[in-house]
């Protein structure tokens, strides 16, 4: 196999426990070279887990993960000098100016001395934030830190980036700024960047996903083949009587719905089609009706059964259970 034919990222069987706890569970994937792949899942579904194994910063409870060619096990130090790594929380120091926290990165990371000047322009450059260079990083906004810390991973020219939940915490508008400069920043630089995400408008950024819950792989593929594949459209409808509206569907028409987000939800061909005969046959009063397209959520709510707004309420229960229990 040439090196333009070994896989960035190959993980085979890639598991991790927490006591009785399976945050990951055995997971086979691999990510081309110059790829952006993505891991969309709800919170607590094993996402940052399986990053930080992959950078080294948690063994493994069994299985084997190569990136960049080095085994993350056995070579840890050339996997460290072949990735960059911005984290979900912010690691910058506020109380340094955005050229300091760079230079204090090159060192670390051994960048030669003379091309760090050249080095950080560059980078800085690409994210737009070179003429505030001197300004503390305590005066940037989150979308600034976010762009900052995107550059200081950048600045060892890794030939993979990981970004974990890299927009998290920002407003859809600054989200949509932050993914222009890393489609411009894949492009310039030649890496491969993995990232995980929970929202699913940044999940179509991808070129291809994986969808994770419950630290298990369920179905990876493009965003563009993975809706396709639903086939079907979304409808919703607001009743005043849900159980009967989905007794009635499922009498009526053969339908199965249950009550995501607030809404009896079902799903058909054709659904704007569908709507007349919706109204004339139900026979349960219907106070609203919308229809959409198949979805990145529709294919969550097809591998895994809820939508991932319903996983993350169910993790975040079970996860005050478990805190409870421990009292």
């Amino acid at each position: 196999m040439s090196g333009a034919d070994v896989p960035a990222i190959a993980v085979r069987g890639l598991r991790k426990n927490y006591g009785e706890v399976e945050a990951v569970r055995g997971i086979d994937v691999e990510v081309r070279q110059g790829e952006v792949f993505g891991f969309l899942g709800p919170n607590g579904a094993g996402k940052t887990t399986t990053i930080g194994m992959l950078c080294t910063l948690v063994r493994p409870t069994g299985g084997s993960a190569a990136v960049a060619g080095h085994d993350v096990v056995r070579e840890r130090h050339e996997v460290r000098r072949n990735i960059g790594l911005v984290f979900q929380d912010p690691t910058l120091d506020g109380y340094l100016s955005a050229e300091q926290n760079l230079r204090f990165h090159a060192e670390l990371y051994g960048v030669p001395k003379a091309t760090v000047p050249g080095r950080i322009r560059e980078v800085m450059e690409m994210v737009a934030l070179w003429d505030r260079r001197d300004a503390k990083v305590l005066t940037f906004s989150g979308g600034m830190k976010r762009r900052l810390e995107i550059a200081r991973g950048l600045l060892h020219s890794p030939r993979v980036l990981f970004l974990d939940e890299p927009t998290v915490g920002l407003d859809p508008q600054t989200r949509a700024a932050i993914w222009g400069y890393i489609d411009r920043l894949r492009r310039a630089e030649d890496i491969t960047i993995f990232m995980t995400t929970h929202y699913m408008e940044e999940a179509e950024y991808c070129d291809r996903i994986a969808i994770i819950d419950h630290g298990e792989i369920v179905v990876v593929g493009s965003p563009e083949a993975l809706k396709a594949g639903v086939g079907e459209d979304r409808v919703q409808i607001h009743t005043a009587d849900d159980d009967a509206a989905i007794a009635a569907l499922h009498e009526r028409f053969g339908l199965p719905a249950t009550v995501r987000e607030g809404a009896v939800t079902f799903a058909v061909a054709s659904g704007e089609e569908f709507v007349p005969a919706l109204f004339a046959r139900l026979g349960v009063p219907i106070r609203a009706v919308s229809v959409s397209r198949p979805s990145l959520d529709d294919v969550f709510m097809k591998y895994t059964g809820s939508t991932i707004r319903d996983a993350e309420a169910e993790s975040a229960t079970a996860n005050w259970a478990r805190m409870m229990a421990r009292r």
